[in-house]
C-alpha cells in the first residue's frame, strides 16, 4: 500500500519541487545513515509526505545540506535532516516489515521473507521506542490479515483498520495537535486502503486472492462508485488538514492531498477503459 500519497508534479513549481525532493532526499539518507542499505530500500513518497507535514506543522529546526549521492553522483541535491525526517524513517521501517510480513501470508514471496528478517531487529528497537504505537499497528494490520483469510468484504471495516494504522502514525505525540493528525491520517489510511483495492483487483482475479471489491467489479458503474468512496474519505482527510496551523509550503501539501493522491487512479481508471475496448 505504498506509492499513492504523491506529488502531481506538474502541477508544481520548480521551486516547491525542489523542496519536496530536499525531504525525499533527506528521507533516503537518514534510512541509509541510521539503518544502511537495507533500510533506505523501504523509501517511500508516502512516509516523505508524512516527514514534510509535521516537519511544517511543529515548525523543525532543519538541517540543510547539500551533497552528492550514490543514486546521483552528477548533481548535487539538497537535502534536509530533523527529529521528523528520523521519525518518518522510523515509521517506514515499520510498515516496510509489515507489508513483507503481509506479502509473505498472501504470497509466500521469499524475497519480502528475507528482506524482513535483514530489518527485523531495526524493527525491534523501533518498536522498544513506541511500545503502544507499534502495538495498535500490529493488531490493526493483523485484523487486516484476519479479515482478509476470512473473506470478510465489509469495506468500512477494512478501510478502518488500515485508517487506524495511519492515525497512529501521523499522531506523532500526545499534544493540541494529537486528535487533528489521527483524524487526518485515519482518513487517509481508508482512502490508501480502498486505492489500493480497487487498483488491484485485476490482478488479485487472476490470482484468486481476497479484494474487498469482488462483487462490486462486474458492476457498470464500478469506476465511479469506488470514486465516491474516495473523495468521501479525502474529503473528511483535507477537512483534518485544513484545522492545521501551516502555512509555509503548505501548497506542496495541498498539491499532494488534493490532487496527487488521485493519480494512481486516474491511470488505472484509463488502462481499465483501454482494455474493455
Amino acid at each position: 500500500m505504498f506509492g499513492y500519497v504523491v506529488v502531481n508534479k506538474p502541477e508544481l513549481k520548480f521551486k516547491e519541487f525542489d523542496i519536496y525532493q530536499s525531504y525525499y532526499c533527506g528521507l533516503c539518507q537518514t534510512l541509509r545513515n541510521k539503518y544502511g542499505l537495507k533500510g533506505q530500500a523501504s523509501l517511500n513518497f508516502d512516509m516523505t509526505f508524512l516527514a514534510m507535514l509535521l516537519s511544517l506543522l511543529y515548525d523543525a529546526s532543519t538541517t540543510k545540506v547539500t551533497e552528492r549521492c550514490l543514486i546521483h553522483p552528477m548533481k548535487k541535491h539538497m537535502k534536509y535532516f530533523n527529529e521528523y525526517i528520523d521519525y518518518a524513517a522510523q515509521m517506514t521501517i515499520v510498515l516496510a516489515y509489515y507489508k513483507c510480513e503481509d506479502d509473505w501470508l498472501d504470497e509466500k514471496s521469499l524475497v519480502k521473507q528475507t528482506y524482513k528478517k535483514m530489518i527485523h531487529h531495526t524493527y525491534e528497537t523501533i518498536r522498544q521506542v513506541y511500545p503502544q504505537k507499534i502495538a495498535v499497528i500490529e493488531r490493526e494490520l493483523h485484523q487486516i490479515n484476519q479479515y482478509e483469510k476470512d473473506a470478510h468484504d465489509n469495506i468500512d471495516d477494512l478501510a478502518g483498520c488500515f485508517g487506524r494504522v495511519m492515525g497512529e502514525i501521523c499522531a506523532y505525540q500526545d499534544d493540541i495537535w494529537h486528535d487533528d493528525l489521527y483524524e487526518f491520517g485515519f482518513y487517509l489510511g481508508k482512502f490508501v486502503y480502498l486505492l489500493d483495492a480497487y487498483d488491484d483487483i485485476e490482478e488479485d482475479i487472476k490470482k484468486k486472492t481476497f479484494n474487498p471489491f469482488l462483487k462490486q467489479y462486474q458492476n457498470a458503474d464500478f469506476d465511479e462508485s469506488v470514486y465516491l468512496i474516495l473523495e468521501m474519505m479525502i474529503s473528511r482527510c483535507a477537512n483534518a488538514f485544513e484545522c492545521l496551523p501551516i502555512t509555509e509550503n503548505i501548497e506542496i501539501l495541498r498539491n499532494i492531498i488534493y490532487s496527487g493522491v488521485w493519480t494512481k487512479y486516474e491511470l488505472r481508471k484509463m488502462k481499465r477503459s483501454e482494455d474493455k475496448k
